[in-house]
């Protein structure tokens, strides 16, 4: 694993909270976030290498993922940080939490494809196209941009190393607080994953929001953004 360049953008004041994209995203799927949780905190929105600002440099390696993260936040400084990640970038976030436990206070999994959902290649693409079904008109065009942006190759090529993984036997190694937070209507991760990962993470959370699908953050802001928050800014040990 060489040095990588990753691109990102802060927000904000205060502790630091890291905002991890999912498959064919980038920093922009946190757009309708951003400002409400950097009332609190100095957010970090990043491009996975492979896509948003990061293509173009390096392939997108899904098991080199958290540890390109970790080198990132110790270059910048950042210290102990909480993270946030939606979908794939929930995969690495709790792959983060566990290889790198003293760089992690806090850790919230959105839809996170952080076990195995059992389907292969096509009933992954039903699963899509009623994620698809399920989403915000106003989403489609930030989805089909990015995915755009990063190529068909990479996209591809990052499903194929997401349903070739599992992390959990890694699940046992997570000592942050965790929050789960789930879109009832999710039809590419089912809540019935988030269930299954609230068991695997003993004293974690799991939030489900009403009407939203596989991007609650996007669907739901308000009801996303103020879960989060309180989670973040409970005391230790609540």
């Amino acid at each position: 694993m060489g040095a990588a360049r990753i691109a990102y953008q802060i927000a904000g004041d205060g502790p630091p909270l890291v905002l991890i994209h999912g498959l064919s995203g980038s920093a922009r799927w946190w757009r309708r976030n951003v400002l409400a949780l950097a009332e609190g905190f100095r957010v970090y929105t990043v491009d996975l290498i492979g896509f948003g600002g990061s293509r173009g440099r390096q392939a997108f390696v899904l098991d080199e993922a958290a540890a390109h993260l970790a080198r990132w936040s110790e270059q910048l400084g950042i210290g102990r940080a909480s993270f946030a990640g939606h979908s794939m970038g929930g995969f690495i976030a709790a792959d983060l939490a566990a290889g790198f436990p003293d760089l992690v206070d806090r850790l919230v999994l959105v839809d996170a494809a952080a076990l195995p959902i059992g389907r292969g290649y096509a009933q992954h693409a039903l699963g899509l196209a009623g994620a698809l079904r399920f989403s915000r008109p106003s989403f489609l065009p930030v989805l089909v941009g990015d995915a755009l942006r990063a190529g068909l190759w990479t996209v591809v090529a990052a499903a194929r190393q997401l349903l070739a993984s599992d992390l959990t036997v890694r699940l046992s190694d997570i000592r942050a607080p965790t929050l789960l937070v789930w879109g009832e209507r999710d039809r590419l991760v089912p809540v019935e994953v988030g269930r299954r990962l609230q068991e695997a993470l003993p004293g974690s959370r799991l939030e489900i929001i009403a009407r939203a699908g596989h991007n609650p953050m996007w669907d739901r802001p308000e009801e996303f953004n103020r879960l989060v928050l309180e989670f973040l800014s409970a005391p230790a040990g609540l």
